[in-house]
């Protein structure tokens, strides 16, 4: 009876007392956008008016920016995913082609490329440096009074102004991950967790979790740690 106790004792140090859980909005996925307009409010900011250079940063911040809107638009699972790639793959052979067989094709493209004319100065950029800073900041006050702390014998639900909480029971508690998006997976590790206390009816739905992966295996560790304990202390 000895070895497993010094087992229990040995999975319940090394498991961490407390993980902190916070369900975070989609505009956090917009990170990419923002330091693209931090660039490029500095980069146009040190350009002359009459710089061709203009373009170049207004269509590098619209490409940007459209990727990015599409992720947090829709969900990318590993099969869409792939079947976007075979898109790409496809329009791009076919351009080749094209562009090959059709030889006036590559100047028609670039006339209506020449066309398009995206220009912004630097208090534009910066303008939606401070619009999205300002958001961020809202966002990380906002979720220091709503986020989910769970222990090794209990779950809490912190929230409200006057940190409001709520207690449920953790032994025998069931989590599940679930990653829907690939691409919101690359950008932060993130992912939808889902909790179900033992002794409550209703799951606990936590999206856009930062790290779920490493949440994860934490909280597993935690909760394996407590039963080893316990189913021990029972058998004493």
């Amino acid at each position: 009876m000895t070895a497993p106790i010094n087992a229990a004792s040995n999975s319940q140090k090394d498991s961490p007392k407390s993980i902190i859980l916070v369900s975070y909005p989609k505009i956090v996925m917009l990170y990419p956008t923002y330091l693209t307009a931090i660039l490029a409010a500095f980069v146009t900011l040190f350009l002359s008016k009459e710089s061709p250079y203009h373009q170049g940063v207004g269509g590098i911040f619209l490409g940007v920016m459209g990727v990015n809107l599409v992720v947090l638009a829709f969900d990318f699972p590993r099969t869409t995913s792939l079947n976007l790639f075979f898109v790409f793959l496809v329009l791009i052979m076919g351009t080749v082609l094209a562009s090959i067989y059709v030889p006036t094709l590559p100047d028609a493209m670039t006339s209506v490329v020449k066309r398009i004319n995206p220009q912004a100065n630097a208090t534009f950029y910066f303008s939606f440096v401070a619009i999205m800073s300002l958001l961020y900041v809202a966002m990380m006050i906002n979720v220091r009074f709503d986020y989910w702390e769970v222990r090794p014998n209990e779950l809490l639900h912190h929230h409200g102004a006057l940190s409001n909480l709520e207690r449920y029971s953790a032994p025998n508690m069931r989590i599940s991950k679930e990653i829907d998006d690939v691409f919101e997976y690359m950008l932060l590790r993130s992912g939808r967790l889902i909790i179900h206390p033992s002794n409550e009816p209703r799951a606990f739905v936590l999206e856009n979790v930062l790290g779920i992966s490493k949440k994860e295996m934490e909280i597993t560790k935690m909760l394996g740690a407590l039963q080893v304990q316990v189913r021990d202390q029972s058998e004493g």
